[in-house]
């Protein structure tokens, strides 16, 4: 007898609720939200972020659902897009590496719209977001890197199934109906690559959010779709340049095994997949007598995949910068501060200082590294030459991580913004999602009257 389809496992996991959810993976589903609530805060003002919450507004519609910076409620699926779109806007949000898509501005957004309007408790919020994120990872690994380079945003694509799972999670749904609303996202899930460097990409993240909530909640009302819209004939996976190899290999220890502990949180504020090659050259930079003036010529080798994504040479604006090897690596070169959002600027893309020192990076595909590790080679103009190499998977303690997040909101956000984010450190299992969604939504208004 055949196994079930993917659609249905990922169906009957999300439906489980005998589930016994490991501590250590809602620890850094507790990391994650404070990351992703920090880069939310931070990016309120950034224009894509302004648009879509004036879209909600204009709208309006049922008192659901908090954005922030709205000081209002709207209908839960706008909720979703103009907080997904937000929390996107700065390019700084965690990502995984299980399938390269980041989870949290997919999933967060939907699961705490869904569990605001269904006044559902902190713990239940948490849980089905990191269920729903988990469901995402799973799926993008299915799809594989075929559906990513062939040009599918998988922060758009997978993440809306996994905001589809959270949503339906906190619906209550059943198995049935989690396989449909699976089926509804099928149908819905997009999101280009062709977006990166543009509004566009963060605008992916809030297509996905909404798009789960849709799907949830037309799959509560009885919808019927093809109930195994992943890996039917014409299906998404078909459709979409997805591998669908065996879905054992993406399913193996669902429900058991969390993926999602191996996300990887930004520390510089642009394109994950410039990071590692970042951390090699402060690496390298670190060394005594490191001087900017005599690099004569650098050569950064990476995953192939990369260059599709984040190898823009000349950058003109501070969005495109986010997605240049070249003129980050002069930044860190510099000693520009490539964890600040402020050196990613138009004047960063024309500095005198940086031009000629990007001018001499040369970077290069290698398919024997990984989509997480980079190789840097430094050559001086005295005819030294210093290499190093850094891998992103290298497992990290959790005090440790802790620590750089707790760093990370401390400069994005004032002390008033900041400690509302901090406190879900330690969030207590016992509040409500709702409180959050105030917590939050506060902070947020605060920071507008300040601007």
């Amino acid at each position: 007898m055949a196994s079930p389809s993917i659609t249905a496992r990922i169906a009957a996991f999300a439906a489980d609720r005998t589930l016994e959810v490991p501590a250590p993976a809602l620890d850094v589903a507790r990391l994650s939200l404070v990351d992703w609530a920090a880069v939310s805060l931070a990016g309120l003002d950034e224009p894509v972020a302004a648009m879509t919450r004036d879209l909600a507004q204009e709208e309006a519609g049922t008192a659901q659902a908090t954005i922030l910076g709205l000081g209002r409620k709207v209908p839960a699926r706008a909720a979703a897009l103009a907080n997904g779109a937000l929390s996107h806007a700065l390019d700084y949000d965690d990502t995984h590496f299980a399938y390269v898509g980041h989870p949290s501005v997919a999933v967060f957004p939907a699961a705490l719209a869904l569990a605001e309007r269904q006044d559902a408790s902190h713990a239940a919020f948490l849980e089905a977001a990191l269920i729903g994120m988990e469901s995402a990872c799973r799926i993008g690994h299915w799809l594989g890197t075929r559906h990513y380079n062939h040009g599918f945003h998988q922060t758009a694509t997978s993440g809306a199934f996994g905001a589809a799972m959270a949503a339906g999670r906190l619906l209550g749904l059943d198995e049935e109906r989690l396989r449909h609303a699976l089926g509804i996202a099928a149908t819905r899930a997009s999101g280009l690559k062709s977006q990166f460097g543009t509004m566009g990409k963060p605008f992916n993240a809030g297509i996905a959010a909404a798009n789960g909530v849709e799907a949830a909640l037309l799959a509560a009302r009885g919808f019927i779709s093809r109930p195994d819209g992943l890996e039917c004939g014409q299906g998404f996976a078909e459709t979409h340049a997805g591998e669908a190899g065996d879905p054992e290999a993406a399913l193996a220890g669902l429900g058991r095994d969390f993926w999602f502990e191996a996300v990887q949180h930004k520390l510089h504020a642009c394109c994950h997949g410039l990071h590692a090659s970042l951390e090699a050259l402060a690496r390298l930079r670190s060394e005594p007598g490191f001087e900017p003036g005599k690099v004569s010529a650098v050569r950064i080798r990476t995953n192939p995949r990369w260059l599709r994504v984040c190898d823009l040479p000349a950058p003109q604006t501070g969005l495109e910068a986010k997605f240049s090897y070249r003129l980050t690596a002069a930044m860190a070169l510099a000693g520009r501060p490539t964890a600040a959002l402020d050196s990613y600027s138009e004047a960063s893309c024309a500095d005198p200082e940086l031009l000629p020192l990007r001018d001499r990076v040369r970077v290069e595909g290698d398919a024997a590294i990984t989509d997480t590790a980079a190789h840097v080679q430094i050559s001086f103009t005295d005819n030294r030459s210093r290499e190093a190499f850094f891998d992103l998977d290298t497992p990290m303690a959790f005090a440790s991580r802790r620590a750089r997040i707790e760093a990370k909101v401390g400069a994005l956000l004032p002390g008033d913004a900041a400690g509302p984010v901090m406190a879900l450190f330690d969030a207590p299992g016992s509040g409500s999602a709702a409180g959050l969604a105030e917590a939050l939504g506060a902070a947020a208004i605060r920071l507008g009257a300040r601007a």
